[in-house]
Formats: structure tokens, C-alpha cells, sequence
């Protein structure tokens, strides 16, 4: 019994290794998004350009959803109800600043095109099809 149970912990360490590896590259890849955007990783310095690049094409906030996938990641691990919370506590709190403050602060800055933006991609499951931009 003790034999099997270290292989599952063992197999499960490589598949959570791996879930953060995922993360890890996300936020990487997320980072591109400041250098395009001509902005900083502070949401409350935006980007002086919409950026609709990446994965910014198939939702909204990728950078915020790999922090809760970080997260759950962690409370999966563990089997740790108090991560389980605190995961809860950071998605309601993560939705009630985008919502109450980026987002409207984001549509006055960007007008129509964040408007069209927001109507085309979702803010929280990722889509399959990739936003694409109107041409101007």
C-alpha cells in the first residue's frame, strides 16, 4: 500500500511540475504584452495601445487566469481547503477590480475598440476562435 502511494505522489509531483511550467510560460508569453502594449505589469499604469495579440486574442485576462490556475494548482497538490479559499478570495477579488476599475477605465481610454473587444472576447473562458481586430 505505502509502495503505490509514493508512486501516485511521485507521478502527481511530475504532472503539478508541469502545471506550474505551464504558468511559468504564460506569464512569460503574457509579458510580451507590456513591451507591445508600451505599458507596465501595474494594471493601474494601462498600455498606451490596446494589445489583441497572443493570447489576448482568446480572453481577456490570461494573465490573471494563470495565477488562479497557479493557484489551483497548489491547492490540488496539497489537498489544502485553506488554498481552496484563498483561490476564491483571489478570483472574486481579481473580478471585482477588473470590473469595477480596468475594465471602464480601459473603455475610456480605448473607446470602440475596447468596446468591440469586449463584445468578441470573453473575460474569463478562453475561446477557441482567435479575436481578430477590425482593419481601419
Amino acid at each position: 500500500m505505502e509502495e503505490s502511494r509514493t508512486r501516485f505522489d511521485r507521478a502527481f509531483s511530475i504532472r503539478f511540475g508541469s502545471l506550474r511550467d505551464w504558468q511559468l510560460a504564460l506569464s512569460l508569453v503574457c509579458l510580451g504584452f507590456f513591451r507591445k502594449g508600451m505599458g507596465t505589469p501595474a494594471p493601474i499604469d494601462a498600455p498606451k495601445k490596446l494589445v489583441v495579440n497572443g493570447l489576448y486574442r482568446f480572453v481577456r485576462n490570461p494573465m490573471y487566469l494563470a495565477v488562479a490556475c497557479l493557484i489551483s494548482a497548489q491547492s490540488i497538490a496539497r489537498s489544502s481547503h485553506a488554498i481552496f479559499y484563498y483561490l476564491l478570495f483571489f478570483l472574486f477579488g481579481v473580478h471585482l477590480f477588473t470590473v469595477l476599475y480596468e475594465e471602464p477605465h480601459l473603455r475610456r481610454i480605448f473607446g470602440a475598440q475596447y468596446e468591440d473587444y469586449c463584445r468578441q472576447v470573453p473575460r474569463w473562458i478562453p475561446q477557441l476562435k482567435p479575436y481578430r481586430p477590425p482593419t481601419t
